[in-house]
């Protein structure tokens, strides 16, 4: 990538007023003031902007650099709700700048009664900047939503997976490969919590429809999970010890925490290893390996 910032013509042609011209000036304000060292990209030659630059913004938030180009010109107006979730995360937006967002774009603003994938700031920067340990972000329905690089090393790449083939409970109440294993007390715990933790977002987001048809559809598929749903079981998923059976390095004896980020529903799991230990080695290994030739499937 170039030192220098290219970002093409008409960076300031769209001036006027309008949706479009509105947010196309957003989102440049917003790329300006990001320091790229703050989301893991290398500072390389000087710069002659602050912020990112496009091709950096478009590789974080999964899309293609004309669009990018386009979106800033105000040539594209009409973006999908993904596509600005997928820039508010890239840009570091807070929850006030992300409703801004959706506004200046013409689409509803998030509603407060569904589970939200935004991640907060600070979380933003815990995947950015523990890039030695294993960190997995899920919503209130324990679906994962984002996730570093150790942590698809560790558990297989789920970039490519459905959001239901993201989701823990789907996933462990219908069978679906898994590389984690637990003892039967471990299981038994895992199993209580989480469904309690479903429950309980069931309350928070009765309108949420998605939320509502992964219930029913694990009642349906799971008699397992149907009895634990119907005994009201209370549980709370915060840390256990659980062993990764890995493909090319073995088994992985890891501590797994789950902490709840202030001011929203997120769950961050955190999976480490006691120094010194044979599982710390092999961590250590596959930061250094990556994700290449990783296969396999995520989980909690």
């Amino acid at each position: 990538m170039s030192g220098t910032r290219s970002d093409g013509p008409g960076r300031d042609a769209q001036n006027g007023l309008g949706v479009g011209g509105d947010l196309a000036g957003a989102l440049r304000r917003w790329r300006d003031r990001l320091d790229p060292a703050t989301v893991g990209l290398p500072a390389g030659r000087v710069r002659r902007a602050p912020g990112l630059r496009r091709q950096e913004l478009a590789q974080l938030a999964g899309m293609s650099v004309d669009y990018v180009i386009r979106l800033e010109q105000g040539r594209a107006t009409s973006p999908s709700p993904q596509i600005l979730t997928a820039l508010a995360r890239a840009l570091r937006l807070s929850e006030p700048e992300r409703r801004h967002l959706f506004l200046l774009a013409g689409r509803p603003a998030p509603t407060t009664d569904r589970i939200s994938p935004h991640l907060t700031p600070g979380v933003q920067r815990m995947l950015d900047q523990m890039r030695a340990t294993p960190v997995g972000v899920y919503d209130a329905a324990w679906t994962l939503i984002a996730w570093n690089q150790l942590y698809a090393a560790l558990h297989g790449d789920p970039s490519g997976r459905s959001e239901r083939e993201r989701n823990v409970l789907w996933r462990h109440f219908t069978g679906r490969p898994d590389r984690v294993t637990h003892t039967p007390e471990q299981q038994a715990r895992f199993e209580t919590a989480t469904v309690a933790d479903l429950r309980s977002a069931t309350a928070r987001y009765p309108a949420d429809r998605p939320l509502r048809t992964l219930v029913a559809d694990l009642r349906r598929t799971s008699d397992h999970f149907a009895r634990l749903w119907d005994s009201h079981a209370v549980g709370s998923h915060t840390m256990d010890t659980k062993t990764v059976h890995h493909p090319d390095v073995g088994p992985l004896v890891l501590d797994c925490d789950v902490l709840n980020a202030p001011g929203s529903d997120l769950h961050v799991v955190i999976h480490t290893a006691a120094p010194g230990t044979d599982a710390a080695d092999k961590l250590s290994l596959l930061a250094v390996i990556g994700t290449q030739a990783m296969t396999g499937n995520a989980c909690a």
